[in-house]
């Protein structure tokens, strides 16, 4: 036995600090805990944790050192219909743990109810066989690490471009990453992904889910996998599955080396968070941690039967952020990986159930109020995925004022927009210039708008425009999981074809969005791999197929090459020019007084200005927008004015060319073709000048640089 010391309630979790490692762990419900410290051959050596402090039971052991396996046994009461689901006979992982070893057998070990029982949601006794074997192991770890000078880029986010990435899927098929490294933390940031990334002027990736999460048993019964990893079992630990050393705490030293070598070329990091929910599922899921430690803590009850889950997030269960203890697992964790971890922000997964008090969505819950004053989590990126399952839980523009949001309503415009949706007009130019109606109000700013045409979930970018339905049926559920209205278009054949007018056009379709999403005020996202053309097949929820289905394929470098060059020329464009990523929003008004020119305007393709008419007729989605490179408000970060090119960007959404006038006199005198997307490189040699008409090919779009 080893020597046992009384230790300290806080820090929660195991924490090493060069002699020994202090145990805590947070209980209300607990009559009795004991540390289950497991060796090598996983024999288990327990400890009664006697140290009791505000519902926290702790201790010291000065022997034990990094490299531990260990979990806890908490006793006390199994009665469901009152919430409380303690069951000694299971090995619990820390909720505080920041690495772990093993993996889950779904046996009848994990379950504390019969899984052969007529009823299993009567709360009958649990059979209380132990899990020992059949469960993970929490890891205590080595949390010193030689950082050297690494600071966070700290990039504003009006000079942000984001790249939604999944660690696995970016790397495994990349021929120049050693075998050795694929799908890992260290291949992450091997130099030809950083080479890839800086081409694309990309400012910060942004990484799917990389807490430690389990597969669900009903996906691996079907040999599939839980390849997205929105299924948390540990908020504080990277998921072992992705390091390239799988050592006890390996994974831990990995994500920190990449992080750092991301830093040292300029990229933040930041993280998928799923806050929302655990990998406990509902209450016929198994008992790994949070169910076992304190389950009416940890999660939302039905308040007339407490045996039951309220479910905000389609998974079985809602994390309970309301509980004080809950709440400061939340945030004990988003600090770790600011502090700790040196991560530079968060993308919150359905972060409309975060913000439920009672039932409703609350812009003034608790976790806002928490976030608004944590000295280190406010000043960090914070990025809503703005919305649930649950009543009323689509609240895009809703969240407060520190936070951006994923704007849903951005993707949706530009989808309806290019495939030629009537009544979209005015709906477009909202979501070009900034979407104000949507943040204006809360005194945010035009990148309160994260920007996005696709993302991990629904179709790829070439797939929204090659498939009018989704092709789900490898997922195993008949074709009946994922979105089912993708404002996608085909372009005339749905999937596959040879014939090359409709490539053709499906190829302008994607110049068409990309270029969108690049001239529009706002934060652009790229989902990883849209640049290359990736596809998967028409499945528009790869959320269990971990294999080539949703992995970038890297062979399309060379395949589709216009398409990659076309997209590192429309990045660089926009870093180029202050006037598409404006720190304010367009008031219409001149910048300075006598000026004669606003910063915006809207034009018909006869090249005279919008009236409420022309707004209401469509006009065929054809548009013109001026915008004036000289009535830029805001200085740059030395306080000087900035000033750029002015430009005019002429789109066209219908299937036919159209002509337009160039604006007359108080515009412009002479323009030339700064990217057209009608070419495959998005190169253009026009030059006109002001009452010249031009021809705009059908469904493409081209930006005009004023130069006389």
């Amino acid at each position: 036995m080893p020597s046992v010391w009384p230790g300290s309630p806080y820090p929660l979790g195991a924490t090493y600090d060069g002699a020994g490692t202090n145990f805590s762990v947070f209980s209300e419900v607990a009559e009795r805990v004991e540390l289950c410290l497991i060796d090598s051959d996983g024999a288990e050596e327990r400890i009664d944790l006697d140290e009791v402090d505000g519902y926290v039971w702790h201790c010291y052991l000065p022997t034990v050192s990094p490299g531990q396996r260990y979990g806890y046994r908490v006793y006390g009461p199994w009665d469901p219909a009152a919430g409380h689901r303690c069951d000694p006979s299971k090995l619990l992982l820390d909720p505080y743990g920041k690495s772990f070893h093993g993996g889950f057998d779904f046996t009848q070990a994990l379950f504390s109810y019969d899984l052969n029982a007529d009823d299993p949601a009567s709360g009958g006794t649990p059979p209380m066989i132990d899990s020992l074997g059949h469960t993970m192991t929490s890891v205590v770890i080595n949390p010193f690490f030689d950082w050297g000078s690494d600071r966070p880029p700290r990039i504003p986010y009006h000079e942000t471009v984001i790249y939604e990435a999944h660690v696995k899927g970016m790397t495994q098929t990349h021929p120049d990453i050693p075998e050795e490294l694929r799908g890992t933390y260290a291949g992450l940031r091997h130099p030809v992904i950083i080479d890839h990334l800086k081409s694309l002027n990309v400012t910060a990736i942004e990484l799917m889910p990389v807490h430690q999460f389990l597969h669900d048993h009903r996906l691996l019964q079907l040999g599939l996998r839980n390849y997205w990893g929105y299924n948390t079992v540990g908020f504080f630990a990277p998921h072992y599955e992705y390091a390239a050393n799988r050592n006890a705490g390996g994974a831990v030293a990995e994500f920190k080396t990449m992080v750092k070598t991301f830093h040292e070329a300029g990229i933040e990091v930041i993280l998928d968070v799923v806050y929302n929910h655990t990998a406990e599922g509902n209450h016929l899921g198994p008992t790994i941690n949070f169910r076992g430690i304190d389950n009416a803590a940890y999660y939302r009850l039905v308040d007339e039967d407490r045996r039951y889950y309220k479910d905000f997030t389609g998974t079985g269960n809602s994390l309970n952020a309301r509980h004080p203890h809950t709440l400061q697992l939340i945030m004990d964790s988003l600090r770790y990986w600011v502090l700790d971890m040196h991560v530079d922000g968060f993308r919150f997964d359905l972060a409309a159930t975060l913000a439920r008090e009672l039932h409703d969505v609350d812009r003034l819950s608790a976790f806002f109020d928490i976030v608004q004053q944590d000295p280190v989590i406010s000043q960090v990126k914070l990025i809503a995925e703005p919305w649930d399952i649950g009543e009323g839980g689509y609240q895009v523009g809703n969240f407060p004022g520190l936070w951006t949001e994923w704007n849903g309503k951005y993707r949706d415009t530009v989808r309806d927009y290019w495939r030629g949706e009537p009544a979209t007009l005015g709906e477009f130019a909202s979501r070009l210039t900034g979407s104000s109606d949507l943040y204006e109000a809360t005194g945010r700013r035009p990148w309160a708008s994260i920007n996005f045409v696709t993302c991990h979930d629904g179709f790829t970018l070439a797939d929204l425009v090659s498939y009018n339905t989704k092709h789900n049926e490898a997922n195993g559920e008949d074709n009946r999981d994922g979105e089912n209205h993708n404002r996608s278009w085909n372009c005339g054949v749905e999937g596959p074809t040879d014939d090359p007018q409709i490539l053709a056009l499906r190829a302008r379709q994607m110049r068409n969005m990309l270029a969108t999403l690049m001239v529009s005020q706002g934060t652009p996202m790229i989902s990883h791999g849209d640049e290359i053309g990736r596809t998967q097949g028409g499945n528009n929820n790869a959320y269990c197929q971990d294999n080539p289905v949703a992995w970038v394929d890297w062979s399309l470098v060379r395949r589709n090459a216009d398409l990659l060059a076309f997209t590192r020329k429309l990045t660089g464009f926009r870093r180029d020019h202050p006037v598409f990523r404006r720190r304010r929003f367009f008031d219409g008004k001149p910048i300075r007084s006598g000026a004669e020119l606003r910063d915006i305007a809207w034009l018909t393709p006869s090249g005279t200005e919008m009236t409420p008419q022309d707004w209401d007729s469509g006009l065929d989605q054809c548009v013109a927008v001026f915008l004036n490179g000289d009535a830029i408000p805001e200085p740059d970060a030395r306080g000087e004015r900035v000033v750029d090119d002015t430009f005019l960007l002429c789109f066209n959404a219908h299937a036919e060319a159209v002509d337009f006038v160039l604006p007359g006199p108080g515009y412009a005198a002479d323009w030339e073709g700064a990217l057209d997307t009608a070419h495959p490189l998005g190169e253009s040699d026009l030059r006109a000048k002001a009452g010249e008409t031009i021809t705009l090919p059908g469904r493409s779009l081209l930006v005009l640089r004023k130069t006389g």
